[in-house]
Protein backbone atom coordinates (compact mmCIF):
# COMPACT_ATOMS: atom_id res chain seq x y z
CA UNK A 1 0.00 0.00 0.00
CA UNK A 2 1.27 3.47 -0.83
CA UNK A 3 1.83 5.46 2.35
CA UNK A 4 0.37 8.95 2.04
CA UNK A 5 2.38 10.88 4.59
CA UNK A 6 0.85 14.27 5.32
CA UNK A 7 1.81 14.52 9.00
CA UNK A 8 5.43 13.50 9.63
CA UNK A 9 6.72 17.03 9.09
CA UNK A 10 4.46 18.40 11.84
CA UNK A 11 4.36 15.30 14.04
CA UNK A 12 5.52 17.24 17.12
CA UNK A 13 2.77 19.85 16.61
CA UNK A 14 0.27 17.05 15.94
CA UNK A 15 1.13 15.44 19.27
CA UNK A 16 0.56 18.67 21.20
CA UNK A 17 -2.39 20.18 19.35
CA UNK A 18 -4.83 17.44 18.40
CA UNK A 19 -7.86 17.02 20.69
CA UNK A 20 -8.36 13.81 22.64
CA UNK A 21 -11.36 11.54 22.23
CA UNK A 22 -13.99 11.07 24.96
CA UNK A 23 -13.75 8.03 27.20
CA UNK A 24 -17.40 7.20 26.43
CA UNK A 25 -16.30 6.30 22.90
CA UNK A 26 -13.82 3.71 24.15
CA UNK A 27 -16.30 2.31 26.65
CA UNK A 28 -18.74 1.79 23.79
CA UNK A 29 -16.17 0.11 21.55
CA UNK A 30 -15.06 -2.19 24.35
CA UNK A 31 -18.67 -3.22 24.90
CA UNK A 32 -18.88 -4.36 21.26
CA UNK A 33 -15.71 -6.47 21.16
CA UNK A 34 -16.00 -10.28 21.54
CA UNK A 35 -13.08 -10.29 23.99
CA UNK A 36 -10.72 -7.96 25.78
CA UNK A 37 -7.37 -9.48 24.78
CA UNK A 38 -6.01 -7.46 21.86
CA UNK A 39 -6.66 -4.24 19.92
CA UNK A 40 -4.89 -3.11 16.78
CA UNK A 41 -4.91 0.68 16.55
CA UNK A 42 -3.89 1.41 12.97
CA UNK A 43 -2.44 4.81 11.95
CA UNK A 44 -2.07 5.56 15.65
CA UNK A 45 -0.30 8.89 15.22
CA UNK A 46 0.88 9.82 18.71
CA UNK A 47 -1.29 7.21 20.43
CA UNK A 48 -4.39 9.32 21.12
CA UNK A 49 -6.68 6.32 20.73
CA UNK A 50 -4.23 3.58 21.69
CA UNK A 51 -3.61 4.77 25.23
CA UNK A 52 -7.26 5.04 26.37
CA UNK A 53 -7.99 1.71 24.67
CA UNK A 54 -5.41 0.13 26.98
CA UNK A 55 -7.76 0.83 29.88
CA UNK A 56 -10.19 -1.73 28.45
CA UNK A 57 -7.98 -4.31 26.74
CA UNK A 58 -5.02 -6.40 27.90
CA UNK A 59 -2.83 -5.33 25.00
CA UNK A 60 -2.87 -2.67 22.29
CA UNK A 61 -0.69 -2.89 19.20
CA UNK A 62 -0.39 0.62 17.75
CA UNK A 63 1.11 1.02 14.28
CA UNK A 64 1.79 3.94 11.99
CA UNK A 65 3.53 4.23 8.64
CA UNK A 66 5.34 7.34 9.86
CA UNK A 67 8.45 6.80 11.93
CA UNK A 68 8.24 10.41 13.11
CA UNK A 69 4.72 9.91 14.46
CA UNK A 70 5.84 6.84 16.39
CA UNK A 71 8.82 8.77 17.77
CA UNK A 72 6.41 11.39 19.11
CA UNK A 73 3.96 8.83 20.51
CA UNK A 74 3.39 8.77 24.27
CA UNK A 75 4.94 5.70 25.86
CA UNK A 76 2.55 3.49 27.81
CA UNK A 77 3.03 0.06 29.36
CA UNK A 78 -0.18 -1.27 27.79
CA UNK A 79 0.69 -0.16 24.25
CA UNK A 80 3.24 -1.66 21.86
CA UNK A 81 4.17 0.82 19.13
CA UNK A 82 5.68 -0.12 15.78
CA UNK A 83 6.20 1.35 12.32
CA UNK A 84 4.07 -0.63 9.86
CA UNK A 85 1.90 0.01 6.84
CA UNK A 86 -1.85 -0.53 7.13
CA UNK A 87 -1.90 -3.53 4.79
CA UNK A 88 1.03 -5.28 6.50
CA UNK A 89 0.57 -5.04 10.26
CA UNK A 90 2.65 -8.07 11.16
CA UNK A 91 -0.09 -9.19 13.55
CA UNK A 92 -0.97 -12.88 13.83
CA UNK A 93 -4.06 -13.97 11.89
CA UNK A 94 -7.36 -14.18 13.79
CA UNK A 95 -6.07 -12.76 17.08
CA UNK A 96 -7.58 -9.27 17.31
CA UNK A 97 -10.82 -8.42 19.12
CA UNK A 98 -11.04 -4.83 17.88
CA UNK A 99 -9.40 -2.89 15.06
CA UNK A 100 -9.54 0.88 15.35
CA UNK A 101 -8.45 3.66 13.04
CA UNK A 102 -8.94 7.22 14.21
CA UNK A 103 -8.97 10.13 11.76
CA UNK A 104 -7.15 8.13 9.10
CA UNK A 105 -9.47 5.71 7.28
CA UNK A 106 -9.93 8.24 4.47
CA UNK A 107 -6.21 8.00 3.62
CA UNK A 108 -6.32 4.23 3.05
CA UNK A 109 -6.53 2.00 0.01
CA UNK A 110 -9.78 0.49 1.22
CA UNK A 111 -9.46 -2.91 -0.49
CA UNK A 112 -5.93 -3.57 0.77
CA UNK A 113 -6.59 -2.26 4.26
CA UNK A 114 -9.85 -4.14 4.75
CA UNK A 115 -8.18 -7.36 3.58
CA UNK A 116 -5.65 -6.95 6.40
CA UNK A 117 -8.37 -6.05 8.92
CA UNK A 118 -10.36 -9.13 7.98
CA UNK A 119 -7.23 -11.29 8.30
CA UNK A 120 -6.30 -10.20 11.83
CA UNK A 121 -9.81 -10.03 13.33
CA UNK A 122 -11.22 -12.89 15.34
CA UNK A 123 -14.63 -14.27 14.32
CA UNK A 124 -17.20 -11.67 15.45
CA UNK A 125 -14.37 -9.19 15.88
CA UNK A 126 -15.19 -5.50 15.48
CA UNK A 127 -13.81 -2.81 13.21
CA UNK A 128 -14.32 0.85 14.13
CA UNK A 129 -13.27 4.01 12.33
CA UNK A 130 -13.97 7.57 13.28
CA UNK A 131 -13.00 11.13 12.41
CA UNK A 132 -14.01 14.69 13.16
CA UNK A 133 -14.30 17.70 10.91
CA UNK A 134 -15.32 21.28 11.61
CA UNK A 135 -14.87 22.57 15.13
CA UNK A 136 -17.46 24.70 16.92
CA UNK A 137 -16.55 27.53 19.28
CA UNK A 138 -18.96 30.44 18.86
CA UNK A 139 -20.74 32.48 16.19
CA UNK A 140 -17.86 34.94 15.91
CA UNK A 141 -14.99 32.49 15.55
CA UNK A 142 -16.61 29.64 13.59
CA UNK A 143 -17.08 31.64 10.34
CA UNK A 144 -13.42 32.66 10.35
CA UNK A 145 -12.23 29.06 10.72
CA UNK A 146 -14.68 27.91 8.05
CA UNK A 147 -13.44 30.60 5.67
CA UNK A 148 -9.84 29.53 6.25
CA UNK A 149 -10.65 25.85 5.78
CA UNK A 150 -13.12 26.00 2.90
CA UNK A 151 -11.91 29.06 0.97
CA UNK A 152 -8.25 29.91 1.59
CA UNK A 153 -7.20 26.27 1.91
CA UNK A 154 -9.77 24.79 -0.45
CA UNK A 155 -7.21 23.78 -3.09
CA UNK A 156 -4.68 22.49 -0.56
CA UNK A 157 -6.66 19.69 1.06
CA UNK A 158 -5.69 16.25 -0.28
CA UNK A 159 -8.59 14.75 -2.29
CA UNK A 160 -9.21 12.07 0.34
CA UNK A 161 -10.27 14.79 2.75
CA UNK A 162 -13.58 14.92 0.87
CA UNK A 163 -14.62 11.80 2.79
CA UNK A 164 -14.33 13.79 6.02
CA UNK A 165 -16.19 16.80 4.68
CA UNK A 166 -18.94 14.32 3.70
CA UNK A 167 -18.96 12.91 7.26
CA UNK A 168 -17.79 9.45 6.12
CA UNK A 169 -21.17 8.80 4.52
CA UNK A 170 -19.67 7.41 1.29
CA UNK A 171 -16.83 5.35 2.80
CA UNK A 172 -17.36 1.59 2.18
CA UNK A 173 -17.67 -0.78 5.14
CA UNK A 174 -17.33 -4.51 4.22
CA UNK A 175 -18.57 -5.73 7.61
CA UNK A 176 -22.01 -6.04 9.17
CA UNK A 177 -22.65 -2.44 10.17
CA UNK A 178 -23.32 -1.64 13.82
CA UNK A 179 -25.58 1.22 14.80
CA UNK A 180 -23.62 3.78 16.82
CA UNK A 181 -24.68 6.61 19.14
CA UNK A 182 -23.42 10.19 18.66
CA UNK A 183 -20.21 11.28 20.34
CA UNK A 184 -18.55 14.65 20.75
CA UNK A 185 -15.09 15.91 21.53
CA UNK A 186 -15.19 18.80 23.96
CA UNK A 187 -12.14 20.55 25.37
CA UNK A 188 -11.27 23.88 26.94
CA UNK A 189 -8.48 25.54 24.99
CA UNK A 190 -6.69 28.81 24.39
CA UNK A 191 -6.22 30.64 21.12
CA UNK A 192 -2.69 29.21 20.98
CA UNK A 193 -4.11 25.69 21.13
CA UNK A 194 -6.49 26.48 18.27
CA UNK A 195 -3.65 27.91 16.18
CA UNK A 196 -1.55 24.83 16.86
CA UNK A 197 -4.45 22.61 15.81
CA UNK A 198 -4.80 24.54 12.53
CA UNK A 199 -1.04 24.28 12.01
CA UNK A 200 -1.36 20.47 12.22
CA UNK A 201 -3.76 20.36 9.25
CA UNK A 202 -2.39 18.71 6.12
CA UNK A 203 -3.75 21.62 4.07
CA UNK A 204 -1.91 24.20 6.17
CA UNK A 205 1.40 22.44 5.65
CA UNK A 206 0.80 22.05 1.91
CA UNK A 207 -0.03 25.78 1.66
CA UNK A 208 3.18 26.70 3.49
CA UNK A 209 5.24 24.41 1.26
CA UNK A 210 3.68 25.88 -1.90
CA UNK A 211 3.65 29.55 -0.91
CA UNK A 212 6.36 29.96 1.70
CA UNK A 213 4.03 31.65 4.19
CA UNK A 214 1.51 30.71 6.86
CA UNK A 215 -2.14 30.87 5.70
CA UNK A 216 -3.22 31.61 9.28
CA UNK A 217 -1.62 35.05 8.88
CA UNK A 218 -4.45 35.91 6.49
CA UNK A 219 -7.01 35.57 9.28
CA UNK A 220 -4.87 35.92 12.41
CA UNK A 221 -6.03 39.46 13.24
CA UNK A 222 -9.70 38.51 12.83
CA UNK A 223 -9.21 35.47 15.08
CA UNK A 224 -7.47 37.53 17.74
CA UNK A 225 -10.25 40.11 17.69
CA UNK A 226 -12.97 37.45 17.82
CA UNK A 227 -11.24 35.65 20.70
CA UNK A 228 -10.87 39.02 22.49
CA UNK A 229 -8.38 37.84 25.14
CA UNK A 230 -5.71 35.40 23.95
CA UNK A 231 -5.16 34.11 27.50
CA UNK A 232 -8.83 33.30 27.94
CA UNK A 233 -9.99 29.72 27.38
CA UNK A 234 -13.06 28.73 25.38
CA UNK A 235 -14.93 25.49 24.87
CA UNK A 236 -14.05 23.87 21.55
CA UNK A 237 -16.25 21.05 20.24
CA UNK A 238 -16.11 18.61 17.35
CA UNK A 239 -18.78 16.11 16.26
CA UNK A 240 -17.37 12.59 15.87
CA UNK A 241 -18.41 10.57 12.82
CA UNK A 242 -18.17 6.89 13.77
CA UNK A 243 -18.53 3.80 11.58
CA UNK A 244 -18.37 0.30 13.07
CA UNK A 245 -18.93 -3.18 11.76
CA UNK A 246 -18.62 -6.80 12.88
CA UNK A 247 -16.81 -9.62 11.09
CA UNK A 248 -19.10 -12.50 10.23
Amino acid sequence: MEFKDYFSAQSDVYAKSRPHYPDELFQFLASLAPGKDLVWDCATGNGQAAIPLSNYFKKVIATDGSEQQIKNAVAHEGVKYSVALADNSGIETGTVDLVTIASALHWMDFDKFYKEVNRVLKPKGVFAAWAYSDNHIDNNIDPIINYLSREILADYWPPERAYVFNHYKNIPLPFKEIETPPFKISITGTLDFLLGYIDSWSSTQRYIKANGKDPVDLVRKQLENAWSDAKKTKEIQWDIMLKAGRKG
